[in-house]
């Protein structure tokens, strides 16, 4: 009898059956009665609706053992997806702890993309591939983009391999093969994209070779065009289980309602309210339209939070409701009330690092009666990267240990060493290290020869590589494209060199001319792949950083001296990372710094997404703020850096969203004329809070007092002057025609006081201060 035979008797009621379902099941002991139902709901299609902290693992290798114990399926007619092998391990540990026994068979437990490695490579043929096939890696795609690049005569310093790679990714996880390219797309990478997709699909296909996305690409398509192939999985995997659902894309989505067209046994289990990755082609939308597909559907909400006091819940529940596209749900928790979640605005972002690692410091002791927090019980997450560099210097200045999560440090991101490297051949030419780094970054056509060459001269002379260069250039041993390129580079170094002693040029603007003039920035911009915006917001803030000190030598010499109090020891330190990468981790104590409008909501993402970006970003506000268990901090800062300027920031409009009765203002009172202003939350309140305190003796303010011409651009000229006066009456009109110094001509759209909301010709849609603007018509031309 076959092991589906054995299935069909157990339904009908053998014996075998009913001894099976009399076994016990200490597993479901202890289940609230929501995971209880999703549990044991086995037939049909079943969406487990699971807020963050409400025990979904556990619901889930529940149900898995709950099919085992009760004979529903055997282990290899389970399929059971994650998107991390981490996952699939931790699910297959924790289904043998709750039988008490080693699970074995259980051969469809894993990745999405290991699962269909193992699938294709059973069918491989029917797409013209051989079972050994090999999987490219990253490198190994670009190296073969680039050949096919170079083949069209494209110029692949404009159009990037990188840049066609992501682009083919993104058609791949939205299930599309090349010629069923859409439209809108034709005219992706110079109107060549969909004819170099269809290129290298055919190189792949001689070399026997596939990449990430064809994985699921080719088996959705053997998929649709076999159906004796797709019939015997859905007769095979009589129960499908699918973890963070949220997180599928379109591949993803087609692969497994392919395969549950079968028995219809499909659980699936996310939440929509924490679909963070939409960046990456996670689709939203497949888990809101569940019950339509899936006509029939079970819906179960888990809402129980384990995690997090009730004051953070309420905060994070109020702020989400603010999404219309959301299934709906409302966090509860029995734990004790524990703290408000505490808000508070500082003069500017060093400010905002100074507070929290003082904070952090006092929380180890045992600050406001709470019990002592350990360093690795707390976490700061940031909504970008750039951020964790006032933190980190922040920190290593008063020697608190830190750990940067999910990602290298600031100064030990490759763009910061890049560019490290540039600032150290400059003020030190023999340097041979940091030219060997910068030589041929970006590209100037100097490959492993050309490079020997110039260690062959310098060894030959006894000089640096830099004067190897320079003879290598000048004895004609490096011609062409690449000996034209050195000489310019070597000139370079000599005329920046000249300029560190130049008193009408300030070390900042030297830097910004290395990094421009070199072409390392360019390189940046240039680059499409997602990564390259963040790269350059961390060239940014570097430069900025220089503002804090006297010339290059002393930046390079700090950052020397930091880097060399790193320790890799084990001992407890602060978590820093970005709000992408804590989803899924919980903390006793969270920071979320930089709660300002434009970064938080990312400007970024409003302009490429609109309403769909807006409402992605509230829901990673709601992830930071549920990370957190005990105590959850939010701050913003009046006044940030932007590209080397001070400019006035408004606090994010999330903040509005936040519940008042459950959270406490720290804020002192003249930050933002006496009250929040635009955060909407009252000026009474601050004052109730801290009625003696002024933001204008705090240290920030008197650094900005001591830099004289760094004043901010929203410092007010007396002490007690607000940032922004929201009772102002303005001299403009909406509909004028204005212009401003850094963004040039605009027209008003929106007076709030004297903060104006400004359309610019160029720079886009702005929020400034009505003293920077003038009317377009007094500026001379």
């Amino acid at each position: 009898m076959s092991s589906f035979d054995d299935i069909d008797a157990f339904e009908a009621g053998a014996l075998s059956a009913r001894a099976m379902a009399a076994r016990p099941t200490p597993y479901l002991d202890g289940l609230n009665p929501a995971q209880r139902e999703a549990v044991e709901a086995m037939d049909g299609p079943v969406l487990m609706l699971a807020g963050a902290g409400t025990g979904k693992t556990r619901a889930l290798t529940a149900r898995i053992a709950h099919l085992l114990t009760r004979g529903r399926a055997q282990p290899n007619e389970i399929l059971a997806v994650t998107f991390t092998n981490k996952a699939a391990r931790e699910m297959k540990n924790r289904v043998s702890g709750l039988l008490r026994q080693p699970v074995e068979g259980m051969p469809w437990l894993g990745t999405f993309h290991s699962i269909s490695a193992k699938l294709l490579r059973r069918h491989a043929e029917l797409v013209g591939l051989k079972s050994n096939f090999t999987i490219l890696d990253t490198d190994d795609v670009q190296r073969l983009l680039k050949q096919l690049i170079i083949a069209e005569n494209i110029d692949d310093k404009r159009w990037p391999a990188r840049h066609l790679a992501g682009i083919i990714d993104d058609w791949k996880n939205r299930a599309l093969t090349p010629d069923k390219v859409p439209g809108a797309d034709t005219d992706a990478f110079n109107s060549r994209g969909p004819e170099l997709y269809a290129q290298y699909q055919r190189r792949l296909k001689d070399l026997n070779a596939v990449d990430f996305g064809d994985l699921l690409l080719h088996m959705v398509t053997i998929f649709r065009t076999h159906e004796d192939v797709l019939a015997q999985y859905q007769r095979w995997f009589r129960y499908i289980l699918v973890d963070e659902y949220q997180d599928t894309n379109v591949a993803q989505y087609l692969w497994l309602r392919l395969l549950a067209g079968g028995h219809k046994n499909i659980c699936c289990v996310g939440d929509d309210d924490q679909s963070i990755y939409g960046w990456r082609g996670a689709e939203v939308g497949n888990i809101l339209r569940f019950e339509k597909d899936f006509p029939g559907a079970k819906v179960v909400r888990l809402e129980q939070n384990y995690r997090s006091t009730p004051h953070i819940l309420a905060a994070a529940s109020s702020v989400i409701r603010g999404n219309q596209g959301r299934l709906g749900k409302e966090l509860w928790t029995d734990a004790e009330e524990g703290e408000k979640l505490r808000l508070i605005g500082h003069w500017d972002g060093e400010e905002e690092a100074r507070w929290v690692g003082e904070e952090i410091e006092a929380m180890q002791g045992g600050a406001r009666g709470m019990r002592p927090v350990s360093l690795n019980e707390m976490a700061i997450l940031v909504r970008a990267s750039h951020q964790m560099r006032a933190f980190e210097d922040r920190f290593l200045t008063i020697g608190l240990p830190y750990r940067v999560i999910g990602g290298p440090r600031f100064y030990e991101r490759m763009e910061i060493r890049d560019a490290m490297a540039y600032f150290r051949v400059v003020v030190s030419p023999d340097d041979d290290l940091a030219f060997e780094r910068i030589v041929n970054t970006p590209k100037r056509g100097l490959g492993d020869k050309a490079q020997q060459t110039i260690q062959r001269a310098a060894r030959a002379n006894g000089v640096s590589l830099l004067e190897g260069a320079r003879i290598a250039v000048a004895s004609g041993e490096i011609k062409g494209k690449g000996g034209a390129a050195l000489r310019e580079l070597v000139e370079n170094i000599d005329r920046w060199g000249r300029l560190t002693g130049d008193r009408s040029l300030s070390h900042v603007e030297l830097a910004e001319m290395i990094l421009d003039e070199s072409g390392y920035t360019g390189m940046w911009q240039n680059d499409k792949t997602p990564e390259a915006p963040g790269r350059l917001e961390n060239l940014k803030e570097l430069v900025s950083h220089l503002e804090e000190f006297e010339n290059l030598t002393g930046f390079l010499e700090h950052v020397s001296l930091v880097m060399d109090n790193e320790s890799d020891d084990d001992s407890p330190k602060v978590s820093i990372m970005t709000l992408h990468a804590a989803k899924g981790l919980e903390f006793p104590a969270v920071f979320l710094p930089g709660w300002e409008d434009g970064l938080f909501p990312s400007q970024r993402s409003m302009d490429e997404s609109g309403l769909k970006g807006l409402e992605e970003e509230r829901r990673l506000a709601y992830v930071g703020i549920t990370r957190a268990e005990e105590l959850c901090t939010i701050s913003f800062a009046a006044n940030r850096r932007i590209f080397g300027q001070w400019q006035s920031a408004l606090p994010s409009r999330f903040i509005d969203e936040l519940p008042e009765a459950h959270v406490d203002v720290l804020t002192p009172p003249g930050l933002y004329g006496g009250g929040y202003g635009a955060a909407g939350m009252g000026g009474s309140r601050l004052e109730d809070a801290a009625s003696s305190a002024n933001v204008y003796n705090s240290p920030g303010w008197r650094r900005m007092q001591s830099r004289g011409n760094d004043r901010p651009v929203s410092q007010p000229r007396e002490s007690r002057a607000p940032v922004i006066d929201l009772e102002a009456t303005s001299r403009f009109t909406v509909g004028d025609r204005v212009f401003h110094q850094k963004f040039g001509y605009g027209e008003i759209c929106g007076i709030e006081g004297d903060k104006l909301a400004v359309a610019f010709d160029k720079a886009g849609d702005k929020n400034v201060v009505a003293k920077f603007i003038s009317p377009a018509d007094e500026i001379p031309f």
